[in-house]
C-alpha cells in the first residue's frame, strides 16, 4: 500500500517538477546563447504560452476521461476540422442572412453540436458491436476527415467575423479568451471526475470493465457519453481557434490526437485506463508547449522539437511501467 501511494505522488509530482526544469533549463540556455531579447519567462510570453495551448489542452482534457475510461479517440482532429468548418460556413448561410452577429452563436451551436454527433457516433459503434474504440476511432478518423474535404473540397473555408475576433482576442485580468475556455474545461472536468458519480464509474470501467459490470454499472452508455464528451469539446476547442483566425484548410486538426494523448500521458493517465488525472494533463499540455517554445528560442528546428517529445514519451511509459512494476512489488530497485 505504501509503494502505491508513493508511486501516485510521484505520478502527481514529477509533471510539475519537469516543467519546473523547463522554465529554468531554457531560461539559463537562452541567457547563456544570448538568442532572444527577451526573457524566457516573461510574463507577456507565459500568457501568450497558455493562450497558445488551449486547441490541444482543451482536446487532451476529453481525452483523459476517455482514456481514464479505457478507451482512445484517434478521430479528435478531423471532428476539430469538421466543426470549424461548419461554424464559418454556417455564416454565410442565406437563412442565417437577417440575423447580423446573432448568427455568430447559432454558428457556434452548430459546431459544438456536430462535435457532439460524431462523437456519439463513435460511442454508439463501440458500445453496440463491442469492436476496440481505437479501430473504431480510427475508422472514423479517416471518415470524418473525408467529409471535411466533401464538404468544400481541397479549398479552405474562411469567414472573418470581426465581433468575433474581438471576443476571441480579448483579455480579462491578463488572461486571453482561449485560455479562460482551457481553465473553465478544466475546472469542469475535474469536478466530473472527483466529485460526482460518472467520475468514479470512469475510474471503475477503466480498471475493470468486467467488475464494473457485475456492479451494476451500465458501461455502454457511460462510455456514449464520454464519446460525446470528447467530440464537444474537439468542437469547442475548434469554435475557440477559428473564432480568431477565421479560415481552415481541410487538413488542420492533423495529428492533434497524438499531441492530445501525448500531453494525457506525460500526465500520468495510464493507456490501459483505470488511473489519470485532469489537473495533470494541464501540466502534461504546458510542458508539451513549453518544450516547444523552448527548444524554439534557443533555436532547434521543428523536428529536432518532434525527436525530443518522442523521446520524452518513450521515456515516461518506461518509467510508467517500472514503477507500476515497483508498486506491486516484482521489481526491486
Amino acid at each position: 500500500m505504501q509503494n502505491e501511494t508513493r508511486t501516485r505522488l510521484i505520478k502527481k509530482g514529477a509533471i510539475w517538477g519537469f516543467i519546473l526544469f523547463e522554465l529554468v533549463f531554457f531560461s539559463i540556455a537562452g541567457s547563456y546563447l544570448s538568442l532572444s531579447e527577451s526573457a524566457f519567462m516573461d510574463v507577456d510570453n507565459m500568457l501568450l504560452l497558455l493562450k497558445q495551448s488551449a486547441p490541444i489542452g482543451i482536446i487532451a482534457l476529453g481525452m483523459t476521461i476517455v482514456m481514464i475510461n479505457g478507451n482512445i479517440d484517434l478521430s479528435v482532429g478531423a471532428t476539430y476540422a469538421l466543426a470549424a468548418i461548419v461554424m464559418l460556413d454556417s455564416m454565410t448561410w442565406p437563412v442565417f442572412a437577417g440575423l447580423g452577429d446573432w448568427v455568430i452563436p447559432v454558428s457556434w451551436m452548430l459546431a459544438l453540436f456536430t462535435g457532439l454527433v460524431l462523437g456519439a457516433v463513435n460511442g454508439l459503434i463501440v458500445w453496440k458491436t463491442g469492436v476496440d474504440a481505437f479501430i473504431v476511432t480510427l475508422g472514423s478518423m479517416l471518415g470524418y476527415r473525408g467529409l471535411v474535404f466533401m464538404y468544400n473540397g481541397e479549398q479552405p473555408t474562411s469567414q472573418l467575423n470581426w465581433t468575433l475576433v474581438d471576443f476571441a482576442e480579448a483579455q480579462f485580468l491578463g488572461l486571453h479568451t482561449a485560455t479562460w475556455f482551457l481553465l473553465a474545461v478544466a475546472a469542469g472536468l475535474w469536478f466530473l471526475m472527483n466529485r460526482t458519480v460518472h467520475g468514479r464509474n470512469a475510474y471503475a470501467i477503466g480498471d475493470n470493465r468486467e467488475a464494473a459490470v457485475n456492479a451494476g454499472i451500465r458501461v455502454g452508455p457511460h462510455m456514449m457519453i464520454n464519446f460525446m464528451l470528447i467530440g464537444f469539446l474537439a468542437a469547442l476547442s475548434s469554435a475557440v481557434f477559428y473564432s480568431e483566425s477565421g479560415s481552415v484548410n481541410p487538413n488542420d486538426g492533423s495529428l492533434f490526437e497524438l499531441w492530445a494523448i501525448t500531453a494525457v500521458v506525460l500526465g500520468g493517465t495510464k493507456l490501459t485506463g483505470g488511473a489519470g488525472s485532469i489537473i495533470s494533463t494541464l501540466g502534461g499540455v504546458i510542458a508539451i508547449q513549453l518544450l516547444r517554445k523552448g527548444l524554439g528560442y534557443i533555436g532547434a528546428g521543428t523536428e529536432t522539437v518532434n525527436l525530443v517529445i518522442g523521446l520524452i514519451l518513450i521515456a515516461v511509459l518506461f518509467l510508467d511501467r517500472q514503477l507500476n512494476i515497483k508498486a506491486k512489488g516484482e521489481l526491486k530497485i
